[in-house]
């Protein structure tokens, strides 16, 4: 993903300032591709200097409202349909190469942390999940795309957290004497 393509996406859905831009990302987004305030508003400038997207109106204190054009959605459309980039860069995992390094102690603090950190993120979008079923807000195409993102979210936060709790077993064992 890129940040042009979020922004696009959530412009697919309504048209909305910059600083709600900002504000939606990082709220369904932030933990998937974090982006800043200065990044977004130059990403919304480069979108509008290439015609996908426009200013539909400015209001108070130079606040403008973004909209899609048509060659916005265009460019939506193609990059849902393109091959995705399954580059996996994930800092826990690079990090995982090198446990060797630790004592099976500082190991086992590290994995029981990982664990309930993971746990806890789980549960979090577990919780959202059913929020946005309760409030039938996934009756909608755009509702059903974000409870369906919240589980991929609670799907892989349970797996790397079952993968914490494994390392922890082994650093147990590793402490203990036995492999």
């Amino acid at each position: 993903m890129s940040l042009r393509h979020g922004l696009l996406g959530l412009l697919a859905e309504a048209p909305a300032s910059g600083y709600d831009l900002a504000k939606r990302f990082e709220e369904l987004l932030g933990a998937v591709w974090p982006a800043r305030h200065p990044q977004i508003y130059g990403e919304l400038a480069r979108l509008r200097d290439e015609g996908l997207i426009e200013i539909e109106s400015e209001g108070a204190r130079a606040r403008k409202v973004y909209r899609l054009t048509s060659e916005g959605e265009g460019e939506l459309h193609r990059w849902l349909l393109s091959e995705p980039d399954h580059t996996l860069r994930y800092e826990p995992l690079l990090r995982s190469f090198f446990f060797w390094t630790l004592t099976p102690a500082e190991l086992l603090d590290v994995a029981v942390a990982e664990a309930a950190h993971y746990r806890t993120l789980r549960d979090t979008y577990a919780q959202i999940a059913q929020a946005k079923e309760a409030s039938g807000h996934t009756q909608t195409p755009s509702g059903r795309s974000v409870r369906t993102t919240l589980e991929a979210g609670v799907r892989l936060y349970d797996a790397l957290a079952e993968w914490a709790e494994w390392v922890s077993e082994q650093a147990r064992k590793d402490q203990s004497g036995s492999s």
